[in-house]
C-alpha cells in the first residue's frame, strides 16, 4: 500500500515524465546502428525480423549484422554500498520495458543535427554529418506513467545521461560511430570509486543468408583485444553464412573528461601528479548466461561492479589457445576507472566508438583467422576513430599545446576531421545496355577547414561488375572506372578534365542542379545490378603526413539497372514485350542461393501495365502491376537480399521471382503471358520457357 501511495505521489509531483520509447539509426555512413532513448544500442529482434532498421549493420544493406544489444553501465560506491545502473543486460529478447538490467527511462525524444548545410537537420551546433541527441535517466524506480516497478532497481544512482552520437560520411570515416556520454550526478550523495563501461552482446551473422536460429545463431563468435588502440573486438568463426560475414566489430574506449583532466591511461602521469589514482582500462568477457567463473554472468550489483572495476590480462585475452579464442556467445565489457568521486551536480564525459572492418585473408578450412594481417583494416579504422576523438589533442594530454590549435580559436576541440572536397551531386540516366553518369562541379571550390587551402585535385568514378551484388557488400566491391585530375602537378594522372567536361552545364526537369561533367558507359548487361559512385579527392598534405582524401562514396552511390525504357502500345514505334533469359534455366547466374531469391525480367513494358502469366492450359499463375514511376523491385525477395536504397530501374522492365500468387515455385515447361497497357487498354501476348 505504501508503495502505491508513493507511486501516486511521484506521478502527481511530475517526477515521472511519460516519454514514449523511440529508436533511430545512423545512416550517414556505411555503418548503421540503432540507438534508443532508453540508452540501448542495437535492435535485438534483427535475428528474426530482417525487415526493420539495422542493429549494427556493416556495410549498410549487406545484411551482415554485428550486434544483438549494448548499453552503458555506471558503477559507483554510495554510502559504502556498490551500485550499478545499466541500460542493457543479458536478456533473451533484449530490451523489455521494466525488465531487469534495463534501468534507464527516457527524458525526451531523439533529436538529430547535421553539419551538412543542405541537410534538413542542419545546425551550427552539430559535430558530425549526423548527430543524434538522446537524454535518459536511471532515477525512476517505476516505469513512468505506470505502477510497474523496474525489476531489481530499488537504489538508483540518480544519473542523468545525455548521449550524443556522431557519424560521418567521409570514405575514411564512415565505418565508425562515436558515442559521447555526459553523465551527471543528480543525487544528493557522492559517487565514490566510479567506473564507466560499455556492455555489448556482439554477434556477427548475415541475417539475410543464415538459416540457423536459437542458440545456433549466437554461439559462433571469437574475440580479442587491441591493447594499443584499447579495443575489444569480435568476429564470426563458423556458421552456415560465413562466406558473407568475414567482418570485425569492436568497442573502442576513447577516454573520459573528468575535473578538467583527460582521464585515460595515456595521461596517467598528469593524473597521478594531481593526486589521483592512475586510470585503468578494464577488459572483460563472459559466456551468455554463464555460471562458471571467471566467465559467469553478473547476477547482482556487487558482481556487476566487479566486472566494471577489474579486468582480464590483455595478453591472456589474445592467447591463441585462450578462452576468448574458443567459439561461444561472448558478452563483452570495456570500462575505465576509478574516478575518485563524482559529487552531486558534477558531470563527467565518457566516450567510446563502435567500429567495423572487413576481416582480411579469407577462409581457411571454412573458418576465419585472426592475425595482424587479418586485422589490418580494423587497425586502420580504430586509428581513425581515435584520431577523430582526440581532435586537436594530438598528444592526448587533455591540453591545447603549442601548434595544436588547428582552427585558431584557442579552445581545445575534439571530434575534428580533415575534410575532403564536397561530395559531387550525381545523376544517372539508364539506357539499353548503357548508363550516362553526370555530376556537378561544387567540389572544385572546396576549402580544407584545417589548411584553409583550395586543395581539390580531381574525380574518381567507381562501378561494380555483374554478379558483385551476390557478395552483399556491393559498395566494397567497387573498382575504379575512370579518374580525371588536375594537370601540371606531380599527383595522379595529370589528364585534366577535357574528356568529361560538358561545353555547357545541363539541367534535368525537376532538378535544380547544374551538371558540369558527363561520362558515357556502354557495354553494360541489361537486368544486372551495377553500382556507380563519383568521389572528389584532394591533394593531401605532406606537411602533416595526411594522405589524399576522398569524399563520401556512400552519399551519392546509386544502384542502376540498364534495360529498355517505357513502351507505348498505341504509338507507331511500339515494341513487343518479352522475357529474359528465355529459356530460363532453373538457376540463373544472377539468382540468390534459395528458391525465394530467383529473378526473371520482363522488358518493353508500358509505363503503367498489368502482366499475367499462364500455363499452356490457361490457368493464371501470377498477376502483377508495373508502374515505371515507382517500381524499384520491392515485390520480390531478391531485391530485399541483394538490392538497396537509391536504386534506378529502367522504366520498361520488371522482375518476377518465378513464384505463383500462392508463393509456390513454378514447374519447368512453357508459359504464356499477356501485357496490358493500362493507358491505352491494348494487350500483347508472349511466351517463355523454364528448363532444368
Amino acid at each position: 500500500m505504501k508503495r502505491v501511495l508513493l507511486f501516486l505521489l511521484l506521478v502527481s509531483s511530475g517526477a515521472y515524465a511519460q516519454v514514449p520509447f523511440e529508436q533511430r539509426y545512423t545512416s550517414a555512413g556505411r555503418l548503421g546502428i540503432s540507438l534508443s532513448n532508453v540508452g540501448t544500442i542495437g535492435r535485438p529482434e534483427v535475428s528474426t525480423n530482417t525487415s526493420g532498421n539495422p542493429s549494427m549493420e556493416f556495410p549498410v544493406g549487406s545484411g551482415t549484422e554485428h550486434l544483438f544489444e549494448a548499453g552503458i553501465w555506471i558503477g559507483a560506491i554510495v554510502d559504502g554500498q556498490k551500485r550499478v545502473s545499466s541500460s542493457s543486460a543479458e536478456a533473451a529478447r533484449g530490451y523489455t520495458t521494466g525488465a531487469a538490467g534495463f534501468e534507464f527511462t527516457p527524458i525526451s525524444g531523439i533529436q538529430e543535427r547535421s553539419i551538412l548545410p543542405g541537410s534538413s537537420n542542419y545546425s551550427a551546433l552539430a559535430i558530425s554529418h549526423q548527430d543524434y541527441l538522446l537524454h535518459f535517466t536511471d532515477s525512476n524506480i517505476f516505469v513512468p506513467g505506470t505502477s510497474q516497478q523496474i525489476v531489481g532497481h530499488d537504489q538508483p544512482l540518480k544519473a542523468s545521461v545525455k548521449l550524443q552520437s556522431y557519424a560521418w560520411n567521409y570514405s575514411f570515416a564512415d565505418y565508425f560511430v562515436i558515442l559521447n556520454y555526459a553523465i551527471t550526478n543528480n543525487s544528493n550523495k557522492n559517487w565514490d570509486s566510479v567506473n564507466l563501461g560499455l556492455y555489448g552482446d556482439f554477434v556477427i551473422r548475415n541475417v539475410n543468408i543464415t538459416q540457423e536460429t536459437g542458440t545456433a545463431f549466437f554461439n559462433k563468435g571469437k574475440g580479442g583485444y587491441d591493447s594499443a588502440l584499447n579495443a575489444l573486438y569480435i568476429y564470426q568463426a563458423k556458421g552456415d553464412d560465413i562466406d558473407y560475414t568475414q567482418s570485425y566489430a569492436a568497442i573502442q574506449l576513447l577516454g573520459a573528461d573528468w575535473r578538467g583532466h583527460f582521464f585515460h591511461p595515456a595521461n596517467a602521469k598528469a593524473l597521478t601528479g594531481a593526486g589521483y589514482p592512475a586510470p585503468a582500462i578494464n577488459c572483460n568477457f563472459w559466456n551468455y548466461a554463464g555460471t562458471n567463473p571467471p566467465f559467469a554472468k553478473a547476477n547482482d550489483d556487487v558482481e556487476r561492479y566487479s566486472k566494471l572495476s577489474s579486468g582480464m590480462d590483455s595478453t591472456t585475452l589474445n592467447l591463441p589457445t585462450g578462452p576468448y579464442k574458443s567459439i561461444n556467445n561472448w558478452i563483452q565489457m570495456l570500462s575505465i576507472g576509478p574516478m575518485v568521486q563524482i559529487a552531486p551536480g558534477e558531470t563527467v564525459n565518457f566516450a567510446v566508438a563502435l567500429v567495423c572492418a572487413r576481416q582480411l585473408g579469407g577462409l581457411v578450412n571454412n573458418a576465419t583467422n585472426d592475425y595482424a594481417s587479418s586485422r589490418k583494416e580494423l587497425t586502420e579504422h580504430l586509428g581513425w576513430a581515435k584520431r577523430t576523438f582526440l581532435g586537436e589533442d594530438v598528444n592526448a594530454n587533455g591540453k591545447l599545446d603549442s601548434l595544436e590549435d588547428l582552427n585558431g580559436n584557442n579552445v581545445l576541440e575534439r571530434y575534428i576531421l580533415p575534410a575532403p572536397p564536397a561530395t559531387p551531386k550525381m545523376r544517372v540516366v539508364s539506357g539499353d545496355n548503357r548508363a550516362d553518369i553526370y555530376w556537378d562541379d561544387a567540389a572544385t571550390a572546396s576549402i580544407d577547414p584545417l589548411s584553409k587551402k583550395h586543395d581539390f585535385e580531381g574525380y574518381k568514378l567507381y562501378r561494380t561488375n555483374v554478379g558483385d551484388d551476390l557478395k552483399l557488400n556491393l559498395l566494397d566491391q567497387r573498382s575504379l572506372a575512370g579518374q580525371w585530375d588536375s594537370a601540371g602537378n606531380s599527383l595522379g594522372f595529370n589528364n585534366g578534365f577535357t574528356a568529361i567536361k560538358l561545353a555547357h552545364p545541363i539541367k534535368f526537369e525537376g532538378d535544380s542542379t547544374a551538371y558540369t561533367f558527363h561520362y558515357e558507359m556502354n557495354g553494360l548487361l541489361n537486368g544486372w545490378q551495377y553500382l556507380f559512385t563519383v568521389a572528389a579527392f584532394d591533394e593531401g598534405d605532406e606537411a602533416i603526413e595526411l594522405p589524399s582524401l576522398e569524399s563520401s562514396v556512400n552519399e551519392n552511390a546509386m544502384r542502376v539497372y540498364t534495360g529498355t525504357g517505357e513502351n507505348n502500345f498505341s504509338s507507331g514505334n511500339q515494341l513487343e514485350p518479352g522475357v529474359y533469359p528465355n529459356p530460363y534455366k532453373t538457376t540463373a547466374a544472377w539468382d540468390g542461393p534459395t528458391s525465394r531469391t530467383k529473378k526473371i525480367m520482363f522488358y518493353n513494358l508500358p509505363a503503367k501495365s498489368e502482366v499475367r502469366i499462364y500455363t499452356t492450359a490457361g490457368d493464371v499463375v501470377k498477376t502483377f502491376s508495373h508502374n515505371a514511376d515507382t517500381y524499384q523491385g520491392e515485390d520480390i525477395r531478391w531485391f530485399d537480399n541483394f538490392g538497396g536504397a537509391n536504386t534506378l530501374m529502367p522504366g520498361g522492365e520488371h522482375a518476377w521471382d518465378l513464384l505463383t500468387d500462392n508463393k509456390t515455385s513454378i514447374s519447368t515447361g512453357i508459359y504464356l503471358f499477356t501485357v496490358k497497357d493500362l493507358n491505352s487498354g491494348q494487350v500483347k501476348v508472349g511466351r517463355f520457357a523454364v528448363v532444368k
